[in-house]
C-alpha cells in the first residue's frame, strides 16, 4: 500500500497509493472526474455516493460481483481467509464442492479483489479488508432488498428489539445455559450456530419435517410467512432461534444458521472463470469472406434501393416522429423483405447520414446531399461508411413495433430507439467473435452466456423489454452483422476484422477484391425483358432503371420495359431516339423489334395530350380525341367541360388529371404556363445538408492519458494544499482564529510574509478571495512580488498564477516538517 501504517479511511488508501493507481481508478470510474475533484478527500467522497456505486458495480464481472457479495455478508472488516472461505466453503460439506472449484476460486480471488481495489469498491490490508459503505448497502440483505447471495441477517441484526425473556427461552430451548445479558444471549446463541459440531448434533434432533422447511430457506430467500399457530416443525424451528421473527407473521432464517447449512458458501455456484465461447461450426475462411463480401454488397444495393423510392421525397413523419406502420410495410414491400429488416435498413441510412428530414413545414423524410457523394465513392468505401456508422451507433432497429414504459407503440426513425448500451454490446460480441479462430463460427447460447457473465447487473431493461436488454442486444447484433456483411455463414471476416483491428483503409483494401466489377451492357430479349448478369456502371443502371422496372432480382437482375416505364423515360427528356441509340449502345444481343416497336408507338403517342393548370385543361388538336375523352364514363369523376374544340377543363389538379388519363390509357404530358412540355426529373429532392444522429453516451467518456495525467496532478496539489501543516498563529494559539478557517493577517504582514518567502524560496500558507468572491486556500510558493501582485507556484492549481494583494485574507508559515 505504500505505507507501514494500515489506512484508516478510503481516502487515507487513495492517498497512499502511487499516479498510476490513480489514473487507474479515474479511467475505470471516469464519472469521479466530473468535475475534477479538490483532493483526495473529495474524491473519496465522491467514490463513495450511491450512483457511483451503483455504476461501478454494473462494470463488474460476475466473479468479481460475487466476491463483493461476499464482503457484504462478511464481518466488517474481514480477513482475506474469511473471504476466501465465503467463496469455497469450509471444506466439510461431504465433497459436495469440489475441489477443481475451490483451486479455481482461490487461483482468480486475488485477481477479483485487485479489481475491486483498483475501483476503491474495496480498501484496507489483506488481514482487514473493508467493502465501502455504499456497496455494503446494496448488497446487503434486507426484507425489501434481499441479499443477491440469498442470505440472511446476522443473529445479532435479527434479534435486535427482542425481549431478554424470549431470548432466554431460545437458549434454553437449545440447549444453552441461560442469562440475562442480552448482548451474552446473542453472542451463545451466534456461538452455536457458528460451531460445526454443535451445530450438526442440534439438526440431528430435528424433525425431518423441519430440514425440510431448512432445506426451502437456505439457499434464499431466507424469508417465509407463518400463521398464528405455526405447525410443529415450524415452532421447533422458531423455539430454537432456526427461524427468527421479523414480523407478526414473517420469519428468516438467521446467516450463522444458513452458513452452515451451506458449509460455509456464500454462493451456491461460485463463477471464478468466464464461460468459454464454444464454437458453432468451422468453416473455410475464404467461403467465410466471399459470403460476406456478397451480403456487404447486397446491403449496398438494399440502401441505394431504398434511398431512391425517396428520390423525389419520401414519406411524411409521424406527428410524435417516426416512419408510420403503413410506411414501413411500403418500404418492407418494395425491398421483398420483413419489416423488421427493413426497419434496420432504413435505421442505419439515418445513423450514416444519407437520410434525414426535410425540415419544410410538410417535413418529410430524403436523402441528404452526402447520399449523393456516398454514391460517388468506391463500393468498398461505400461498405465502410455503412459499418464504421453501425458500430457505434445507439438507435436500435430491433426495438420498432414494440412499446415504450407508457405503452406506446416504438417506430422507425421515431424519438425512443436510443439504448446507449448497444455499442458497448456490439463492440463486445464482434470482439468474442474475433477471439475464435479465423472461419469459425460462435455457439450464440455459449455466447450469450459469456455476455451475462462479465456484466451481469447491466441485463436490467426499460419496462416492456423484457427483462434481459444486454441479450437481446446480442441477438440483434449477430442478425444485423450477418445482413451487413460483416459476418459470412455466421463468422467473422476478414474484412470485418480488419476494421476493427485496423482502421477503414485495411477493411476496404481487403474487401475490394471479393467485389464484383461493374457491368457496361445488358442482354435484351426479345419478350421485352433486359438481364443484367451482374451489378451495371452507376449511368447504364441510373437510365435503365428510369426505362425500365425491376421484374426480379438476385445473381442477375431482370428489367421488363412497359409503356409507362417508356413514358416514364419520355417524361424525365428522352427522345425516342435516344432511347434507341442508349440501347443499341449497350446491349451485347441486338435490339429485339418488338421493343423498338414499343418506343416508336409510346414515342408517337406522348405528349399528344397536354395538361396544364387552370385549375386543370387538357389540350389536343386533335377534337376526335377530346371527345372520346368525354364519352368514357371513367372520365366522369374529373368533371370536365369542354372550353374550345381543342380544349377540356378540370376541377381536379394537374396531377390528379395526368394520373387518371393515363390509367384510361392516354399518354398525356404536363406544360408550362408558356405551353412548353414539362420535364420530370428523377431525384430532384435533397434535404439540406444534416449531420449524422449523435450516438446518446454511456455515462461519461473514457478519459485520455493527458486528461489523466493532468486530473492525477490536480487532485495531489489540491491534496497538498488540504493535507500540509501550518505553523500556528498567535491567533490560533489564542483560540481566535477558528480551526479550518482562512488564515488573518494585516496588510503588512501579508506583505513582509510573502516578500520573505520570495527572497527564500519556501512555501506559504494563504486565504484568498478572488473576483466573484469564492474563498478558498491555498499553497503557494513566491516567486515575484511587485506592483500590488504576487506571482507564485500555485500548488493547488499546479500553475504558476499571480495574486492581488489585497484579495489575501492571510497568510501563514508552514511547518518544516510539511514544506
Amino acid at each position: 500500500m505504500g505505507t507501514t501504517t494500515p489506512p484508516r479511511t478510503l481516502a487515507e488508501a487513495l492517498r497512499a497509493r502511487g499516479d498510476e493507481s490513480l489514473a487507474g481508478l479515474l479511467r475505470a470510474r471516469p464519472d469521479l472526474l466530473n468535475p475534477v475533484p479538490n483532493d483526495i478527500t473529495q474524491l473519496a467522497t465522491r467514490a463513495g455516493t450511491r450512483a457511483s456505486v451503483v455504476r461501478a458495480l454494473e462494470h463488474l464481472d460476475r466473479f468479481a460481483l460475487q466476491t463483493a457479495e461476499a464482503l457484504a455478508v462478511a464481518p466488517d472488516p474481514a480477513p482475506y481467509a474469511t473471504l476466501l472461505s465465503l467463496l469455497t466453503g469450509d471444506g466439510l460439506d461431504d465433497g459436495e464442492q469440489r475441489d477443481d472449484v475451490g483451486a479455481a476460486v482461490t487461483t482468480a480471488l486475488p485477481g477479483a479483489l485487485a479489481t475491486l481495489r483498483e475501483q476503491a469498491l474495496v480498501w484496507g490490508e489483506d488481514e482487514r479488508l473493508r467493502l465501502v459503505r455504499t456497496a455494503r448497502e446494496l448488497l446487503a440483505p434486507s426484507p425489501q432488498h434481499p441479499s443477491p447471495t440469498g442470505l440472511g441477517p446476522t443473529v445479532a441484526e435479527a434479534t435486535a428489539g427482542m425481549s431478554p425473556g424470549r431470548l432466554q427461552e431460545i437458549l434454553v430451548a437449545s440447549g444453552l445455559p441461560a442469562t440475562h445479558d442480552p448482548v451474552s444471549a446473542v453472542a451463545a446463541l451466534s456461538s452455536l450456530f457458528t460451531d460445526r459440531t454443535r451445530m450438526a448434533e442440534l439438526l440431528d434432533t430435528a424433525p425431518v419435517e423441519a430440514l425440510s422447511v431448512l432445506d426451502r430457506l437456505v439457499w434464499g430467500p431466507p424469508y417465509g410467512e407463518v400463521t398464528p399457530n405455526p405447525t410443529p416443525p415450524v415452532k421447533w424451528l422458531r423455539d430454537r432461534g432456526l427461524l427468527l421473527p421479523v414480523s407478526t407473521r414473517t420469519v428468516v432464517l438467521p446467516r450463522e444458521a444458513a452458513l452452515h447449512l451451506r458449509a460455509g458458501r456464500a454462493h451456491r455456484v461460485p463463477e471464478p472463470v468466464p464461460p468459454v465461447v464454444a464454437a458453432a461450426a468451422e468453416r473455410d475462411p475464404q467461403a467465410v469472406d466471399r459470403a460476406a463480401a456478397g451480403q456487404a454488397f447486397t446491403a449496398l444495393s438494399t440502401v441505394e434501393e431504398l434511398l431512391k423510392l425517396w428520390n423525389g421525397g419520401g414519406p411524411a413523419i409521424l406527428r410524435a416522429g417516426g416512419l408510420s406502420v403503413r410506411e414501413l410495410k411500403r418500404v418492407a414491400a418494395a425491398l421483398e423483405v420483413t419489416e423488421p429488416i427493413a426497419a434496420f435498413w432504413v435505421e442505419l441510412a439515418y445513423a450514416a447520414g444519407l437520410l434525414a428530414t426535410d425540415g419544410e413545414s410538410d417535413e418529410r423524410y430524403a436523402p441528404t446531399p452526402a447520399y449523393d457523394e456516398w454514391l460517388d465513392l468506391p463500393a468498398q468505401d461505400r461498405w465502410t461508411h455503412l459499418a464504421t456508422a453501425w458500430l457505434p451507433a445507439t438507435r436500435v432497429p430491433g426495438l420498432v413495433g414494440g412499446q415504450d414504459a407508457k405503452g406506446r407503440a416504438l417506430s422507425a426513425l421515431g424519438p425512443e430507439l436510443d439504448r446507449s448500451a448497444a455499442p458497448d454490446v456490439r463492440r463486445r460480441v464482434l470482439a468474442l467473435f474475433a477471439e475464435l479462430p479465423p472461419g469459425t463460427a460462435p455457439d450464440p447460447e455459449t455466447l450469450l452466456r459469456r455476455l451475462r457473465w462479465e456484466r451481469p447487473l447491466r441485463g436490467s431493461s426499460p419496462a416492456g423489454e423484457g427483462t434481459d436488454l444486454r441479450s437481446r442486444l446480442a441477438l440483434w447484433t449477430l442478425n444485423e452483422a450477418e445482413l451487413l456483411g460483416i459476418t459470412g455463414r455466421g463468422a467473422l471476416s476478414s474484412q470485418a476484422r480488419a476494421l476493427l483491428d485496423e482502421g477503414e483503409e485495411a477493411a476496404a483494401a481487403l474487401l475490394a477484391p471479393l467485389l464484383p466489377e461493374p457491368l457496361d451492357h445488358v442482354l435484351l430479349q426479345a419478350d421485352l425483358t433486359a438481364v443484367a448478369p451482374g451489378p451495371l456502371e452507376r449511368p447504364l443502371a441510373e437510365t435503365l432503371s428510369v426505362l425500365a422496372d425491376v421484374e426480379s432480382k438476385g445473381g442477375a437482375t431482370v428489367y421488363r420495359f412497359t409503356p409507362g416505364s417508356v413514358r416514364r423515360a419520355l417524361d424525365a427528356g428522352q427522345a425516342a431516339a435516344d432511347l434507341h441509340a442508349f440501347l443499341a449502345a449497350h446491349s451485347r444481343t441486338p435490339v429485339p423489334q418488338p421493343l423498338s416497336y414499343l418506343i416508336d408507338d409510346v414515342a408517337r403517342r406522348h405528349g399528344h395530350l397536354r395538361i396544364g393548370a387552370a385549375s386543370a385543361y387538357v389540350r389536343c388538336d386533335d377534337e376526335a380525341v377530346l371527345n372520346e375523352i368525354l364519352a368514357d364514363r371513367r372520365s366522369t369523376g374529373l368533371r370536365l367541360r369542354r372550353l374550345a374544340p381543342t380544349v377540356l377543363a378540370s376541377q381536379a389538379d394537374p396531377g390528379s388529371l395526368l394520373d387518371a388519363l393515363r390509367e384510361m390509357g392516354y399518354a398525356p404530358a404536363a406544360e408550362s404556363a408558356e405551353g412548353d412540355v414539362l420535364i420530370t426529373r428523377a431525384g430532384a429532392r435533397r434535404t439540406p445538408p444534416r449531420t449524422p444522429p449523435v450516438p446518446v453516451p454511456e455515462g461519461p467518456p473514457t478519459p485520455d492519458q493527458t486528461l489523466l495525467g493532468a486530473a492525477v496532478r490536480a487532485i495531489r496539489a489540491g491534496d497538498t494544499a488540504a493535507t500540509v501543516v501550518r505553523k500556528e498563529s498567535p491567533e490560533a494559539a489564542t483560540g481566535a482564529q477558528a480551526s479550518g478557517s482562512l488564515p488573518r493577517t494585516t496588510s503588512a504582514e501579508t506583505l513582509a510574509t510573502v516578500q520573505a518567502a520570495a527572497m527564500t524560496g519556501t512555501a506559504v500558507w494563504i486565504g484568498y478571495v478572488n473576483a466573484e468572491g469564492a474563498a478558498s486556500q491555498r499553497v503557494i510558493a513566491p516567486v515575484r512580488v511587485e506592483g500590488g501582485f504576487v506571482t507564485a507556484y500555485d500548488h493547488t492549481a499546479d500553475e504558476v498564477r499571480t495574486f492581488a494583494l489585497h484579495r489575501i485574507t492571510g497568510v501563514a508559515e508552514l511547518a518544516e516538517d510539511g514544506t
